[in-house]
């Protein structure tokens, strides 16, 4: 597949011509102006539902229409690879089910040497792809620029929980338990 050059809004202008990169979108890419050019495109189909507006869904159609994007079930290894990765950093608190197979998608081809770069304007998103060490490019925003940690705290008493903690208010004292970003060391 021959990549063609890819262009980017003004935060993010750097263009690539290089045919081995396989560009994995995420809706808010979508959703955030891109439309692909190249034939290197993939996303996952849980994508597909969290692209609501009208402008979106066409550009997303006609990238099906124009065979620009290919949608890829990903397999349960690499999500469960995923899932190990991510456990430490806290980011399985914040990430949807879209999310995971997208990134578990990024690993996969990662792992199989098909140097993708993901198109997203989700820090959560970025922020795990940072610590996967898969790059990323943003469409509307200028991403992130470290890595962030996240833990479940007490409103209350700041009593800290682990994070597969199942419920929602502290046993102490009742307040709500919400998760709070860290600075990763």
């Amino acid at each position: 597949m021959k990549t063609k050059n890819i262009k980017f809004n003004k935060n993010n202008t750097s263009n690539t011509s290089n045919t081995n990169i396989s560009y994995i979108i995420d809706a808010s890419g979508f959703i955030n102006g891109f439309k692909p050019i190249s034939d290197n495109n993939f996303t996952v189909p849980e994508i597909t539902e969290e692209i609501k507006d009208l402008k979106s869904k066409l550009t997303f159609e006609e990238a099906i229409n124009n065979e620009k994007i290919a949608i890829v079930d990903v397999k349960e290894e690499y999500k469960n690879k995923l899932k190990e990765s991510i456990s430490v950093s806290g980011d399985n608190l914040r990430l949807s089910i879209p999310d995971i197979n997208l990134l578990s998608l990024a690993l996969e081809f990662k792992l199989e040497n098909k140097n993708p770069i993901v198109i997203t304007d989700d820090y959560t998103i970025q922020n795990t792809l940072k610590i996967l060490n898969i790059p990323f490019k943003s469409i509307l925003t200028e991403g992130i620029n470290q890595i962030y940690n996240w833990k479940n705290i007490c409103k209350g008493c700041k009593k800290e929980y682990p994070n597969d903690y199942p419920y929602n208010d502290c046993e102490i004292c009742g307040s709500d338990i919400v998760k709070k970003r860290i600075k990763k060391n």
